[in-house]
C-alpha cells in the first residue's frame, strides 16, 4: 500500500481477495488478504460531513416532526372534544386548557409548583445517584455480593414505588422526608441494574489491556471500565431518572403538605374541586418538565458521548 494517500486520511481495511483477483504484488498481498485504502468512514471526522446549510435549517428540520406530532395530538385531542363522549367540563378541549396554563403562568403559580418540585426532584435522584453508584460498584466488585443481592435489587427496581409509600408514611409521617424516601428507593436500584449491566458490556479484551498497562483496582474502573460502560450506565441514569420522576409524582399526590404548593398538590386540588381545566393544565406541566429534562440533560450527554466517539449515526 503506498506510504501517502491524498485526501483526507483514510483508514485501512481488510476484505477478501477472490481467486479470479490477481494480485499485482506479493509484498502487498499476503495471502487471501490484502490491505486497501478506504474513503474515510462518517463519523471519524464530524466536521468534514456536517451537514449543508445553515445552522437554523438544521434546527429546524430536527423540529418540525416533534410539532407536527403536538399538532397531531391536540387535533385528536379536540376530535374527541366535539364528539361529544363527555362534556365539555370533564373534557375541555385544548384551547380552554392552554388559555387556563397561559393565566396560571402569568400568575406565577407554575413557576412557584415547578420549582417546589424540581428541589425534590433533584436532591431525591441525587441521593439516589450516589447510592446507586456505591452499591453498583460494591456488587461489581465483589461477585458474591453480587450472587446474593443481584436478585433482591431486581426485586426492588420492578416494585411499584407507590407500595413503598405506607411504609414511608408510617416511618416519616407526612413530611418532606417521606417523599424522598419513595424517590430514592425508586431510583437507586435502577441506576445500580444500569451500572452493572454496562459494565457486563464492556469487552474482557479491553479489561486484560487495561490490567497488562498496569491498571488495577480503583484505577482500573476509572480509566478502563467506566468509560467504556458510559453509553450503557447513561441509559441507566435516564431509566433511574424516569423511576424518581414517577415517584414523586405519586408521592405529591399521597403526601401532601400544605406549605409547599406543588406540582403534585396543585393536581390533587384540581380533582378535588373538580376543576378539568387545571387538572389537565398540570398534567401538561409535568410532561412538559419530564420532556425537558430529558431532552436538555439526558439527550446533551447522550449527543456528547456519541459524538466523541464517532457514533454520529450519519451512516445510517
Amino acid at each position: 500500500m503506498p506510504e501517502t494517500l491524498a485526501g483526507p486520511p483514510a483508514r485501512a481495511r481488510l476484505h477478501a481477495v477472490t481467486g479470479d483477483e490477481p494480485a499485482e504484488d506479493d509484498s502487498q498481498t499476503r495471502g487471501p488478504l490484502r490491505a486497501v485504502a478506504e474513503a474515510p468512514v462518517p463519523g471519524d471526522n464530524p466536521e468534514l460531513y456536517a451537514p449543508e446549510g445553515s445552522s437554523l435549517a438544521g434546527l429546524w428540520s430536527g423540529l418540525w416532526p416533534k410539532l407536527a406530532a403536538i399538532g397531531l395530538a391536540f387535533a385528536i385531542w379536540e376530535l374527541v372534544v366535539l364528539s361529544g363522549w363527555r362534556p365539555d367540563y370533564v373534557l375541555p378541549g385544548p384551547g380552554a386548557v392552554l388559555m387556563r396554563l397561559w393565566t396560571d403562568l402569568l400568575s406565577g403559580d407554575i413557576i412557584v409548583a415547578a420549582a417546589i418540585t424540581m428541589k425534590r426532584a433533584l436532591l431525591g435522584y441525587g441521593i439516589a445517584l450516589v447510592a446507586g453508584v456505591t452499591i453498583g460498584l460494591l456488587m461489581a466488585r465483589v461477585r458474591v455480593l453480587r450472587t446474593a443481592a443481584g436478585s433482591l435489587l431486581t426485586g426492588l427496581q420492578t416494585m411499584p414505588s407507590v407500595a413503598w409509600f405506607p411504609l414511608a408514611i408510617l416511618l416519616f409521617q407526612l413530611s418532606e422526608a417521606a417523599i424522598l424516601a419513595v424517590v430514592v428507593l425508586g431510583a437507586a436500584p435502577s441506576i445500580a441494574t444500569g451500572l452493572l449491566n454496562s459494565f457486563d458490556q464492556v469487552p474482557p479484551l479491553l479489561v486484560r489491556a487495561g490490567r497488562v498497562m498496569g491498571a488495577r483496582g480503583l484505577g482500573l474502573y476509572r480509566h478502563i471500565i467506566l468509560p467504556a460502560a458510559l453509553p450503557g450506565f447513561l441509559t441507566g441514569l435516564k431509566q433511574g431518572w424516569a423511576f424518581a420522576w414517577r415517584s414523586l409524582m405519586a408521592g405529591e399526590l399521597l403526601v401532601i403538605i400544605g406549605h409547599a404548593p406543588s406540582i403534585g398538590v396543585r393536581l390533587q386540588f384540581s380533582r378535588e374541586l373538580s376543576d378539568a381545566e387545571g387538572l389537565l393544565a398540570w398534567m401538561i406541566v409535568v410532561m412538559v418538565l419530564g420532556v425537558l429534562i430529558d431532552g436538555l440533560v439526558f439527550g446533551t450527554l447522550e449527543r456528547s458521548i456519541h459524538r466523541r466517539r464517532g457514533l454520529t449515526g450519519l451512516h445510517a
